[in-house]
This record gives structure tokens, C-alpha cells and sequence, in this order.
């Protein structure tokens, strides 16, 4: 097979995959609808901060950009929660030193184009369309978008990294035998800016991701570099009450600042401006299978398991297909039906996985992170990691601190739910949980049902 491959799409995944191909000598082709981020300049509005952890750092380590992605990540140690009374709670995500990273979508997404542009081997088309792929013959169709013109390009393989709505699966899905679904949350989220201080400062601490959790709704704030904040409002369209149907006026949003999030207020002096311009837009999970076509058709990223934002995994995931692919690249030396029937085999399931864990990490952040018995649990979790670090790691460190696969954590924090269901049914438990023995005893129980 010829080294020779199309990407359509230059987002996050498909910039990163395109300079992982082009490291290894591949000629790459990458075609994009959208115009030139680095000259068009990246609009926000409509995004939501992009939390890097451990599996996405792997990925742009492989790209050799690591060091230049530090430099303007700002890590987060834990959650900062804030109740309606302006009183403030911290949460640490995982053990001293731990931290996830805010990074700005656009600003990565330049700098994996910049680095891509590097290799003379890899080559950007802007401004293109995807009108489908011709499956039989491997021929990508795109329509130039300033002047309509059509073209037709062939390569031995071709990746979707097209995003939620790919054009790519939309042809693979007129096989036979295809399986898809499309699920909306009923809650949508509008972006709200906080701006730093007169001398480029953050209003608020920048090293905690800042949640204002309401039971059935919440706000997040994440830093940015230059003393920012973007805050997400995530409410139900419709339905309930509060909800986005209900905010027509400035005065009614407003008063619902002043009632669920009265200290955000003085953060937020372009409350009103933003609520009126920017969208308020929706969140899907998308499952599929099987994610090729005759293994020369490839679909990764959110074209194949978009998912809602709330474990911040969509980007780590899809940089995670990268590696994994690029390491199978070593293990089949390069054998592509190999590669992809062995990627199509292992990886939907993890898809899978970290799908149903940002659903129920969802509740935890709206719900239940200002619970005492839920904080609680979070302790005890934190003291048996400490005292048998060899046979308990938390289910968040599991997904946002390790490689281990999607499914595996899943399946372990389904134990640990019946671990804690018995623990925090012990009497008394709030107040002597670091001495009663009882603790220890369940849990070694557990830990031998487990091994059994």
C-alpha cells in the first residue's frame, strides 16, 4: 500500500493524526471546511474549555509539542465549589501535584496546524467541504466553498475526523449493517466571559475548576492565559423550571443570576450582552459501529463517540484513538487491515464506556458535589487509595490520571459503588469513618470478591 492518506477535518483529532501520519513518512492530505484558524482566528461563543489530563498529554507528547502546550495550560488542582451564599468548598481530583489542565481549543488547535505545516509531506486544504466518500474506489468529494467547484481525491485510506456530524459516517452508514445512535441531553449551555483585572489578573483562583452546582443545573468557570475566565451555563431548554425558555428578558436573567448565582454577578459584566448574542446550544452523545469501511475508511474522534462534556474526556479520548493507533502502527508494522480491524475490534467499547461515565459524571456535578454523604465518600475513597495504593485507585484518578482502558474503569466504579452503597450504610460512619474497623473489614471483603 501506498504511504498516502486523507484526513477530512482539521479540528483538534484530525490536526493531531494528521502529524502523527506525516512523522511516519505518510503523505497527507487534510481538508477542512472552515478557513484558516491562524488567519480566520479561532470564534468563540460556543465552546466549552478543553480540560487536558493524562491520556491527551500522551498524544501530544507522540506530536512533539508538548512543552510549548505547558507553557499556556494552566493546571487545575481540583474543584472550587460555590454555594448561593458566596461560600466556597474544594475538591482535589486526584492526590498532591495531581492536576487537570485548562487549555483553549483554538490556541491547540493553531498549534497542531503550525507544527503540521512543518512537514512537507502534510499538506492543509482550507475552505473544503465533504460531500461524501465514494466507498468503492476510496474517492473523497469536496466542494470548495468560495466557488462551489467540485473535486474528487483518492487515497489508500481515508479518516473521518470530521466531528459529531461527519459527512464521513454518513456515507459509511448507507452499508449494510450499520448501527448508530444519536442522543440529546435535554439541557443545553451558553458561554458567559469572565475578564480578568485592569493589570491581566484572574478574578478568581486559577488553579481550580470553579462550579456552582444547583441540584438540576449548574455554571462552570475555567482559566484561560490571559487572566480569563469562560463560563458555561448548562440548563434545561425547556421543561422545568429554571430552563432557557424562561430567560427572555435582561431583568428575567438577571433575577436568576441574583437568585442561583449571586457572586458571579460582579465577575460577569457582560452578563447580559452574552446571554442575548451568544447561542445556546446543544449536547449529543454519538455511538456507532463499525467505525470502517472494508478497513480504508476510518472514522475517529467525535465522528465516531461524541460525548458530552461533563468527565472532560471528548478531546482526551479522541487524542487517545491518535495513540493508540500510532502504537498499533509499531505492533503490525503497518498493516493497516490489521490496524483497523484490530482498532474497530477493541476501541468502541471504550467509546462506549467513557460515554455512560460523562453521563453520570454529569449528576455528580450538578447533583452532588456540594452532598455531604458524597463528599464524604470522596474521603473515605482518598483513604483507602492512601492505605492500599496497590488495590484501590479512585474511579476519576482511573479515567483522568492513568491509561487504563475506558471499559475497565467503568466497570471498576460500578464496584465501587457497591463498595461504598456498604460502607456508608454503617451507623455513625460521618463521624468515626477514619477509625472504624468496620471500614477495613468490608473493604477487604470486597477486595476478595472482587479477586475471586
Amino acid at each position: 500500500m501506498q504511504k498516502q492518506a486523507i484526513i477530512v477535518g482539521a479540528g483538534l483529532v484530525g490536526s493531531l493524526w494528521s502529524v502523527l501520519l506525516a512523522k511516519r513518512g505518510y503523505e497527507v492530505n487534510v481538508y477542512e471546511l472552515r478557513d484558516d484558524p491562524r488567519k480566520a482566528g479561532f470564534r468563540g461563543g460556543r465552546s466549552i474549555n478543553l480540560a487536558m489530563s493524562e491520556r491527551g498529554w500522551k498524544a501530544i507528547e507522540k506530536a512533539g509539542i508538548r512543552t510549548k502546550i505547558e507553557q499556556v495550560a494552566i493546571p487545575m488542582h481540583g474543584r472550587k465549589m460555590h454555594d448561593t451564599e458566596g461560600e466556597l468548598s474544594f475538591q482535589a481530583y486526584g492526590e498532591e501535584g495531581q492536576a487537570i489542565y485548562s487549555v483553549s481549543r483554538g490556541g491547540l488547535n493553531i498549534e497542531l496546524i503550525n507544527i503540521g505545516d512543518e512537514y512537507d509531506n502534510l499538506t492543509y486544504h482550507f475552505g473544503y467541504k465533504c460531500k461524501g466518500i465514494q466507498l468503492e474506489t476510496n474517492t473523497a468529494i469536496f466542494e470548495d466553498v468560495d466557488t462551489n467547484e467540485r473535486i474528487e481525491v483518492n487515497a489508500p485510506l481515508i479518516f473521518g475526523t470530521d466531528g459529531a456530524f461527519s459527512a464521513v459516517r454518513r456515507s459509511i452508514m448507507k452499508q449494510d449493517r450499520f448501527n448508530y445512535s444519536q442522543q440529546y441531553l435535554e439541557y443545553g449551555y451558553k458561554e458567559l466571559h469572565i475578564p480578568p483585572t485592569s493589570d491581566g489578573q484572574h478574578l478568581i483562583d486559577k488553579n481550580a475548576l470553579h462550579i456552582w452546582p444547583r441540584g438540576q443545573f449548574m455554571m462552570i468557570a475555567l482559566p484561560n492565559v490571559d487572566g480569563s475566565f469562560t463560563g458555561t451555563l448548562f440548563l434545561p431548554f425547556e421543561g422545568q423550571s429554571p430552563s432557557f425558555e424562561e430567560l427572555h428578558s435582561d431583568e428575567e436573567v438577571l433575577s436568576f443570576f441574583k437568585k442561583y448565582f449571586p457572586d458571579s454577578i460582579p465577575l460577569l459584566p457582560e452578563l447580559l450582552e452574552d446571554f442575548r448574542e451568544n447561542p445556546t446550544s446543544g449536547l449529543v452523545t454519538v455511538r456507532c459501529n463499525p467505525w470502517h469501511y472494508k478497513k480504508q475508511v476510518l472514522i475517529i474522534g467525535d465522528a465516531s463517540h461524541a460525548i458530552v462534556p461533563f468527565y472532560g474526556q471528548g478531546m482526551n479520548a479522541g487524542f487517545e484513538d491518535c495513540t493508540i493507533l500510532d502504537d498499533m502502527m509499531e505492533t503490525y508494522d503497518e498493516d493497516w487491515s490489521k490496524i483497523i480491524e484490530a482498532f474497530g475490534d477493541s476501541r468502541p467499547q471504550d467509546a462506549d464506556a467513557i460515554a455512560d461515565l460523562a453521563l453520570r459524571n454529569f449528576v455528580e456535578m450538578r447533583d452532588l458535589v456540594a452532598d455531604p454523604m458524597f463528599l464524604l465518600r470522596k474521603e473515605i475513597a482518598a483513604h483507602l487509595h492512601e492505605k492500599y495504593p496497590s488495590d484501590f485507585l479512585p474511579l476519576y484518578s482511573q479515567v483522568t490520571f492513568s491509561h487504563i482502558p475506558y471499559h475497565q474503569a467503568l466497570e471498576e466504579g460500578k464496584a465501587q459503588d457497591a463498595l461504598f452503597e456498604q460502607i456508608l450504610a454503617i451507623e455513625g460512619i460521618e463521624e468515626n469513618w477514619s477509625t472504624n474497623p468496620l471500614v477495613d473489614q468490608i473493604f477487604q471483603k470486597w477486595l476478595k470478591k472482587k479477586e475471586s
